[in-house]
């Protein structure tokens, strides 16, 4: 069985493309320029022209979409980009597209989350069977968040925010589980195994860095504010990942502090 991967040099597709072939699937990976690899087919194709999208999609049993673009022509990418791609599976009569989306793009009113929120829209509506992989945050993210809210000294947050990291690992693998099952024609809620606040997050990755800077409490206002509050990003769907936010923070730092 072959499989198209889009967005495979993401933090997610690196983790994807070798369980992938673990399990015996022949792997053709997408990215803008085409690769050298022994292990995989990398093919050129641009989802925000179309431009190679037919070619790559020949000839594929499955195909995995995990491309995105959260800060940059996020519609041309997202949207019309997944339309693109879904038209060229349609046509090339691939057997099942799996399209991996985020928990809350339903309840957070963000704007990434209203397009990622349309690209599903876009999978389901098309002629390709389907299923729908939405994942919470992964650990990484919400590092680079704290790393980001720390700039100026304190860490900046809403202290009541909920967030529920999962390990990409561990979604890759509920990834290839989907693809193995085939397509479902439903969306499915994938998370970690613990909701935690931010202040709670913000407390273990201090502790794991050893850093002695205060969270400075900042309430996000407004609708967003209270849909995090309120949980907007976690899910109670089972099963979950294993791996928690403390397995990260000792994979990251171990017993040698910041980093």
């Amino acid at each position: 069985m072959r499989v198209l991967v889009t967005g495979a040099s993401g933090r997610l597709g690196r983790v994807v493309l070798p369980r992938l072939r673990d399990e015996g699937w022949a792997v053709r990976a997408v990215s803008r320029r085409s690769r050298a690899d022994s292990t995989v087919e990398w093919v050129a194709a641009d989802l925000s022209t179309g431009e190679g999208l037919a070619a790559a999609v020949a000839g594929v049993d499955a195909v995995l979409h995990l491309a995105s673009s959260p800060t940059r022509r996020t519609h041309q990418i997202d949207v019309l980009g997944t339309r693109r791609l879904v038209v060229a599976a349609g046509h090339a009569g691939v057997g099942h597209l799996v399209y991996v989306s985020i928990v809350g793009v339903d309840r957070v009113p963000f704007g990434y989350y209203r397009h990622k929120l349309a690209a599903e829209q876009v999978v389901a509506a098309g002629e390709v069977p389907w299923s729908v992989l939405r994942a919470t945050q992964f650990p990484e993210f919400l590092e680079e968040l704290l790393r980001s809210a720390s700039r100026f000294g304190p860490t900046l947050g809403d202290r009541a925010v909920l967030a529920q990291p999962v390990d990409p690992g561990e979604v890759a693998a509920r990834l290839v589980a989907i693809l193995a099952a085939g397509p479902s024609g439903r969306v499915e809620e994938f998370g970690g195994p613990q909701v935690l606040r931010f202040d709670e997050a913000v407390r273990a990755w201090r502790s794991a860095r050893r850093s002695h800077r205060p969270l400075l409490p900042v309430r996000i206002p407004g609708r967003l504010g209270r849909a995090l509050r309120a949980g907007g990003l976690t899910t109670t769907a089972t099963p979950t990942g294993t791996r928690t936010w403390a397995d990260h923070l000792a994979d990251t730092y171990g017993g040698t502090g910041r980093k």
